[in-house]
């Protein structure tokens, strides 16, 4: 049975009061940046001719985030590893950020030995953990992050450090006017349109989720510097609502996925798109959405289209994430569940620890 989105039921399904978790996103995004303009301790070799972040789960989204957003700005190839293994270009001329909020994650920390071995310049983010313990072992770069937060919920440290530490280093331009739009942006959000107090006529978030309940979301983006933030909503429908969920970007969708929308037939009225949309990406991929969305309504699949917020491209990408951890927050009330526990990854990890 649909839960309703009162503040009485979301008090009572959200025990672990991840509500509060979202609510602070926009200091959390502040107090990133505060951290990483405080880091002094950073490799002395600068000129790096790759870039590689080692994480995975909710650790890894941050890089992807970084990768999304520099992705035409930056001279230098960055590439986001989600693996034991790094690949075997690393090397003494690559920059390897190891991210792991827990610091214990096994995938991480074999990245991180690779790193050390093949003699590449290694920051580590994380909270503490087994990483940090090797990190101080080895003197490596360690950035100390607040303990206290599901992986997944702290997208602001592991994205704006690293945009930050790339500054430092001269790799890309000082972050400090997009991360103040970023701040700005979600705070608008937040206060006028995702906020619990917000009634679902006004609440975006609340509207979305009530659209996607008992379908089966589909997350399109227009081009990669928002792949991101289909990929994140998709993560986050999966573990905060406990649904399955799919995501894909244009143009490439165009060419493969876009034919698939027909069999089989019973099913596609399960289905629900989700575009997220970008007044500033190239006029040809927005032409492709247009065509798309008609397409797709043409088959009877039905669509939502959601738009960017802010003038910056960093804070258009954070709008659109922002906007999608609220519709997977209310999600996860509407099915009654808390949105915090993934016990089925917990289990995966313990049968990983057993000898």
């Amino acid at each position: 049975m649909k839960k309703s989105l009162t503040i009485a039921n979301i008090k009572k399904i959200d025990k672990s009061a991840m509500l509060e978790v979202l609510l602070d996103f926009p200091r959390q995004c502040q107090n990133a940046f505060d951290i990483g303009q405080r880091i002094e301790k950073l490799p002395e070799k600068k000129d790096f001719q790759k870039i590689i972040f080692a994480g995975v789960g909710g650790s890894a989204i941050g890089a992807d985030l970084v990768r999304s957003y520099l992705y035409f700005k930056s001279r230098i190839p960055i590439l986001v590893v989600r693996e034991y293994d790094l690949p075997n270009f690393a090397d003494n001329q690559t920059l390897v950020f190891i991210s792991s909020y827990s610091g214990n994650t096994v995938e991480t920390l074999s990245a991180y030995a690779q790193a050390i071995q093949k003699g590449a310049s290694v920051i580590v983010i994380s909270s503490g953990g087994k990483i940090k313990e090797c990190a101080q072992r080895d003197n490596v770069t360690f950035v100390q992050v607040p303990l206290g937060l599901p992986p997944r919920y702290a997208l602001g440290f592991l994205s704006i450090i690293p945009l930050c530490i790339l500054g430092k280093l001269g790799v890309i331009n000082d972050v400090e006017a997009a991360v103040s739009g970023v701040v700005k942006v979600l705070e608008e959000l937040k206060a006028t349109n995702l906020n619990q107090h917000v009634g679902e006529k006004d609440n975006l978030a609340k509207y979305v989720a009530q659209k996607i309940y008992n379908k089966f979301p589909v997350v399109y983006c227009a081009s990669i510097n928002f792949d991101v933030a289909a990929v994140r909503l998709r993560s986050q429908l999966n573990e905060n609502s406990k649904v399955l969920a799919l995501s894909g970007c244009l143009p490439e969708m165009d060419h493969n996925e876009i034919v698939g929308w027909q069999n089989p037939k019973k099913l596609i009225k399960d289905f629900f798109v989700l575009m997220f949309r970008d007044n500033g990406i190239d006029a040809r991929v927005n032409k492709r959405m247009d065509i798309t969305r008609d397409i797709l309504r043409g088959a009877q699949v039905k669509v939502l289209e959601i738009s960017s917020r802010g003038e910056d491209l960093l804070s258009r990408i954070f709008s659109l994430i922002y906007i999608g951890d609220f519709i997977s927050f209310y999600l996860a009330i509407l099915y009654g569940i808390d949105p915090a526990p993934t016990e089925r990854i917990d289990y995966l990890k313990q049968e990983l620890a057993r000898e």
